[in-house]
């Protein structure tokens, strides 16, 4: 199920992200297709940073702080690891990543195996910068288009059809990354979610309880039971 994490990232966090991303040489960026497999070679043309480039490193420092810092993030995700997060970019002349569903397991640079239950992409400008861009993302019979405002991040299972429809205008900035959660099934952990998420709305009309007791207890026995650490 897709997820919404709003302002992961603090307005003035993300500004800096993108002044930094801006002040770039064009020879910084990186084809894309240099990190893609043969499938995804025949669909993806966009521009990535260099995993060891001091400007991914200092975002991906914020972003992994945010993630750190949502309890949102946490509830959905159940994270057991996170894959190293990257940083894009799609412009007319890069424009697009046709339809694909991501690789099951990835390898990071610290030699870490990474089941990818979750893929989550964090915008790092806002909607009126370009043009096109949206994160098409097949959830059942619906497709979500996706295009959030800058510091926003959206959370959407690893098995996904998704795209990046072509940017027409200006240029599309995001991180990305990709989650192994606790919990490997989706509806598993949408059950959990629901749960947890009702709990805070009850506590926040009534306090605690000894039902909403009793549901928390609920909570952590399905959780003891799905979850592997």
């Amino acid at each position: 199920m897709v997820r919404f994490l709003p302002e992961l990232l603090s307005p003035d966090t993300v500004r800096q992200a993108r002044e930094l991303l801006l002040a770039l040489p064009e020879s910084d960026w990186a084809d894309g297709q240099d990190s893609a497999g043969p499938q995804a070679r025949t669909v993806k043309d966009n521009l990535q940073l260099p995993h060891q480039h001091p400007v991914a490193a200092q975002i991906r420092h914020w972003v992994l702080g945010g993630l750190d810092q949502s309890s949102t993030f946490f509830s959905a995700a159940l994270p057991l690891k996170v894959f190293t997060p990257r940083i894009n970019r799609y412009t007319p002349e890069f424009p697009h990543y046709g339809w694909h569903i991501d690789n099951a397991i990835r390898l990071r640079a610290d030699g870490q195996r990474v089941r990818c239950d979750l893929s989550c992409t964090v915008f790092l400008n806002d909607p009126d910068d370009y043009e096109g861009g949206e994160l098409s993302a097949q959830d059942q019979s619906v497709v979500h288009r996706v295009k959030l405002p800058a510091g926003h991040a959206v959370l959407y299972p690893g098995n996904t059809l998704h795209e990046v429809t072509p940017v027409t205008r200006g240029q599309r900035l995001a991180c990305f990354f990709w989650v192994e959660s606790m919990v490997r099934s989706d509806e598993q952990r949408r059950i959990l979610f629901d749960l947890d998420m009702n709990l805070l709305k009850l506590r926040e009309q009534h306090g605690e309880t000894p039902e909403t007791t009793a549901l928390t207890g609920v909570y952590h026995q399905l959780l003891r039971q799905w979850a592997n650490t």
